[in-house]
Order: structure tokens, then C-alpha cells, then sequence
């Protein structure tokens, strides 16, 4: 199954060269300390610095070795809950408020890689969703027909399953939507790019420094690492599906998700364009989803999804991915996989993504699957928010972060509730 060279590691990180460590010590203090090196943090950081504020950017492990560079590198618009559902649970103004961050997000992504010049594989090349039934295939037609809100519009358009052809040669699925305005990106050159416009504005990155306390002080905080102590002014909190004792409060609020991505071995190029011939990403509508698409070059598939009820190792989840991937592919029978690897998205029990403050600590988390575009964007948000800045208004901000009763940050409840979908999808529901 595995090819000679295999490697349990992120397919992205290949010849894409990590950030070398700073020998300096800690400095003694900072304006804004940044907890987390991923998208979020490296935003914010970037507009804090620009901002004129001394920045230290603190991580537990290599810089970007969490999801920003583990992940399918896909960008939507994707705000799970419907527009009638957020109108319903915060009124009209909030709910169309919401929903209109998903395409602002995708605008912002793509306004903003251009303009920093950023060489990460940038792409709008659509996202075809599809049907997993022909009952979701008929509400997927009945959502693309409905007029749409002004701010929502999508340009999404209909593919029959006699027609599925020419966006993926597999007969597994029973149509889909096309949505022509998402996006892609390589997930490890997007952040080494960030990372280096980060360290051009004059903030600090301090890799391997896991920060293991917080105490808030008069003008601040005291940021206490295995390397030292800082003292801050403000803090943000940027580690979404990594965050851990340090923020208990934040911790109860997000649900660690594990998600299991494989590459397989190079495919020749004639076989690259009959399967995925526009190049498209790959979404299906099962409540346990599959996701995937071609790389950056074309020469491989990179196909993620959950495929255990409990987290596993790599090498376990690479045979469930691969056996997918033959069942939607079959004439790919004798492909090996070459990389495997996963890495932890944060869910939140209202399926949103939240913003806060409290007297000078920040944080932005919960992104539930769609944290290429939306980390990016709402860390932007957080650096804008720190500066005081009116436009960091976002209202991600403006709504309550649940909780639920006795969950202290560890999902006991993940094991049924994936069971649980995975029998639905299985049923078609």
C-alpha cells in the first residue's frame, strides 16, 4: 500500500524549508504576545507589527507545524448554518451579518495573496459538491434555485449525474453543484510566505516555547514559558484546534476534531485529467464528509476525510482513506500512498466560528472545517481589534460561545456521534 519512500507526514511539507529557529532568548516584555503560529496567529500578528506594536509570535512546536499546514488547502465560503437558522436564532440583522463573512472572507484571501505577492499555488478553480443520494442532489437544486439574498450571491450551478463526467470520472456520486468562486492554495507555502511578511514587519517568532502560563498583572500580563517569562500588554490566543490547559474557558468552547489526509504516489497526467479534469476541489454531502482534489501540479490526489470513530495513527487511517479513495476511483486499485498524515480542526457546539476579548486577552477559534480562509481572515480581524481599530468589527464578536455541561475540552462524545453519522450516511440520509 505504501510506496518505498513513504512518509507519515504532510505531503505539503515537501521542499517547502521551515522556519529556523531564532537563538535569542525571550525578550523581557512586548506589546502583544501571540499564542499560536498558524494562520490566526501569524495574521494577527502581521497587523499588529504593521501597527507599531512590538510583536512576539510564541509556539509549542515548529512554526506552522499544526492544521495551517496540515490541511486540504481548500477555501469556501462555508458558514454551516443557513441564513433562515441565524435569523432564527439572533434575529435578520446578525444572521445575514454572519453569513455575509463567508464570501468577504474568500474576497479577502484572494485580495490579500495578491497583494503581499505570496507564491503559495493560489487558484480559483471552483469546488464541486457532491450528492452522496439523490435526495441531497434534489436539496442541493432547490438551495442553487432559490433567489439569493443580495451580499449571497454564489453563481452555483447544477451538474446532473449524466453529466458528472466532466468534473470527475466516478460514477459514485449522483450529481452535484458547482460553486465557480471557491478557491486553492498550497497549505505549507501560503504559511511560509505569511511567516516571512511576519518577520518583515519586525515581530519575533519564538518556536519550541510552549507557553504554560498566564497571570494577569497591572498593564497586562505575564506570559510564563519554558524559556522564561514576558511581560504583555495584550494577549491573543490563536490555537483553535490545539487549544489546551493555558485558556480552560476557550478550551470547554472548541471540540478537537481529528482529520486524516493521504497523497498518493505521482499518477500520469492523462490519468490526472480523466479523473479530475477541471481541477476543481471536492466536497461530498455526507454528514461525515470526504474531501479532496488534485495538487497543486497535478500530479497527485490529496483525499482527507474521517475515517475512525476515535483518533487513530497515520499509518492506520491511510488504508481506510486509500480504500475510499478505490471505491470512488476505481481503476486507482493498485495506487500506493506516499504521504499520510492528520491534524486537529476546532468545532464548536453551535457549528460558528467566535471572536472575543477579555480586558486585553484576545482570541479567534472554532473555524469547524474551514480554516484556510477563515482563520486568515478573522486573525486579521483580532490584529485589527488589537489595534482598536473600528474595521476589526466582525459579528463572530457580537454572539454568545457556548458550552455544554461537564465537557471540560475532552470530546467523550465524539466516538458516538461519528458512529452514529457515519450509519446515516450509510443510509443515505
Amino acid at each position: 500500500m505504501f510506496t518505498a519512500d513513504f512518509r507519515p507526514e504532510p505531503y505539503w511539507w515537501e521542499g517547502v524549508a521551515p522556519h529556523t529557529a531564532s537563538d535569542r532568548g525571550l525578550p523581557d516584555k512586548a506589546d502583544v504576545v501571540v499564542v499560536g503560529s498558524g494562520y490566526t496567529g501569524l495574521n494577527a500578528a502581521l497587523q499588529i507589527a504593521r501597527g507599531g506594536r512590538d510583536t512576539l509570535v510564541l509556539d509549542a512546536e515548529q512554526a506552522g507545524w499544526g492544521c495551517s499546514t496540515r490541511n486540504g488547502g481548500q477555501i469556501s465560503t462555508s458558514i454551516k448554518p443557513s441564513l433562515a437558522e441565524l435569523t432564527k436564532r439572533y434575529g435578520p440583522e446578525t444572521g445575514l451579518a454572519i453569513r455575509k463573512e463567508g464570501p468577504a472572507s474568500l474576497r479577502w484571501i484572494g485580495e490579500f495573496i495578491r497583494e503581499e505577492e505570496l507564491q503559495c499555488d493560489f487558484d480559483v478553480v471552483g469546488r464541486y459538491y457532491a450528492a452522496h443520494t439523490p435526495n441531497h442532489y434534489e436539496k442541493l437544486a432547490r438551495e442553487v434555485a432559490e433567489k439569493p439574498v443580495p451580499g449571497l450571491e454564489t453563481d452555483a450551478y447544477m451538474v446532473p449525474r449524466s453529466e458528472q463526467h466532466r468534473e470527475l470520472a466516478s460514477d459514485l456520486y449522483h450529481g452535484g453543484a458547482v460553486f465557480p468562486h471557491h478557491a486553492s492554495l498550497h497549505p505549507a507555502k501560503y504559511h511560509r510566505g505569511l511567516l516571512d511578511r511576519v518577520l518583515s514587519a519586525g515581530a519575533e517568532i519564538v518556536d519550541h516555547c510552549a507557553v504554560d502560563g498566564l497571570e494577569r498583572v497591572a498593564g497586562g500580563f505575564v506570559v510564563r514559558t519554558g524559556k522564561g517569562s514576558v511581560q504583555a500588554k495584550k494577549v491573543v490566543i490563536a490555537t483553535n484546534g490545539y487549544t489546551g490547559p493555558l485558556t480552560p474557558w476557550q478550551r470547554r468552547r472548541v471540540i478537537p476534531i481529528g482529520s486524516y489526509v493521504i497523497a498518493t504516489e505521482p499518477l500520469p497526467r492523462e490519468v490526472m485529467d480523466r479523473l479530475v479534469p477541471t481541477n476543481r476541489n471536492i466536497v461530498d454531502t455526507r454528514k461525515v464528509v470526504f474531501y479532496y482534489r488534485a495538487s497543486p501540479d497535478r500530479t497527485r490526489i490529496v483525499f482527507g476525510g474521517r475515517v475512525s470513530i476515535s483518533e487513530t495513527d497515520p499509518t492506520v487511517s491511510a488504508g481506510k482513506l486509500r480504500a475510499h479513495l478505490v471505491k470512488l476511483f476505481p481503476e486507482l486499485h493498485a495506487v500506493k500512498v506516499s504521504h499520510s498524515w492528520m491534524g486537529f480542526v476546532a468545532y464548536t457546539f453551535d457549528e460558528l466560528m467566535h471572536v472575543g476579548e477579555d480586558d486585553g486577552l484576545h482570541y479567534a477559534m472554532g473555524y469547524c472545517g474551514s480554516g484556510v480562509g477563515l482563520a486568515s481572515y478573522l486573525g486579521m480581524r483580532v490584529g485589527q481589534q488589537v489595534l482598536g481599530l473600528p474595521e476589526g468589527k466582525t459579528p463572530f464578536s457580537e454572539i454568545p460561545f457556548p458550552t455544554r455541561p461537564f465537557y471540560t475540552g475532552r470530546p467523550w462524545f465524539l466516538a458516538p456521534s461519528v458512529l452514529y453519522y457515519s450509519m446515516m450516511d450509510r443510509m443515505g440520509f
